[in-house]
């Protein structure tokens, strides 16, 4: 789904960031890799630091010259953590994401990361439609290139939609308590709180509506509830016996 749009790298100087960019792309199913005069590719270490990410170096194209890798492109985007002298309309990842991904699925896209140490240079810009700035410390804007690939990407990826789901232990596995056994609950609570001395039967109402409050925010489960009222139990089994 997102095989339109294009990472494009500008004479990367180390190529274990264009590894890692790629592992980058592959953790959001992004495949399309473009590399523009790169010092040193194919490597060794680029392979290392992609960490199973060999697909996307394997089938990336080299380019000698920017506006070779765009040319089938219909619209270019550009970083910069730089401010320009002269402004082109920005966007932030989301905004970028949200044009090219739910507004047209079809739309070849460029989106161009420059040189580690200095970006991209205006002449490289003046080829863009769009500046791209990811929003971060304005006293500490420099971001490593496999990072700003990773903000990038996984805006594309939630914006297409091609997040699962991830089912951590037992959740969504055990049903939530029902309105009727809540209240069988507050019942039992206030009768617990009143043998052990807490609260008066005939007073503190506030205390029992700040308890509803607390545990209908947990919105407990049967299994939770359970645990809860053998707690209840016990403690006025424990006050009998005094």
């Amino acid at each position: 789904m997102l095989s339109h749009i294009k990472i494009i790298l500008v004479e990367t100087s180390h190529p274990g960031n264009i590894g890692a960019v790629a592992r980058a792309m592959k953790n959001m199913s992004m495949t399309e890799l473009r590399l523009v005069s790169p010092k040193i590719f194919p490597s060794a270490e680029a392979t290392s630091r992609a960490s199973g990410a060999d697909d996307i170096l394997a089938k990336a194209t080299v380019y000698s010259s920017l506006r070779e890798a765009i040319s089938d492109c219909e619209l270019v985007l550009g970083t910069s953590a730089r401010c320009r002298t002269i402004s082109w309309p920005e966007m932030t990842p989301k905004e970028c994401a949200d044009k090219i991904v739910k507004t047209d699925t079809h739309q070849k896209t460029a989106i161009i990361f420059g040189r580690e140490n200095s970006g991209l240079k205006n002449h490289e810009l003046d080829l863009c439609h769009y500046l791209l700035r990811i929003p971060c410390n304005s006293e500490y804007s420099s971001l490593n290139i496999a990072a700003a690939v990773q903000v990038v990407c996984y805006e594309l990826f939630v914006s297409g939609g091609k997040q699962t789901p991830i089912i951590i232990g037992d959740r969504g596995k055990i049903p939530k308590a029902t309105t009727l056994q809540m209240e069988s609950f507050y019942t039992h609570m206030h009768e617990t709180l009143t043998d052990i001395g807490f609260i008066h039967p005939d007073k503190s109402k506030s205390i029992m509506r700040r308890l509803r409050r607390i545990f209908n925010r947990v919105n407990l489960d049967v299994k939770e509830l359970d645990i809860l009222r053998g707690i209840l139990r016990m403690s006025q089994a424990k006050q009998k016996h005094k």
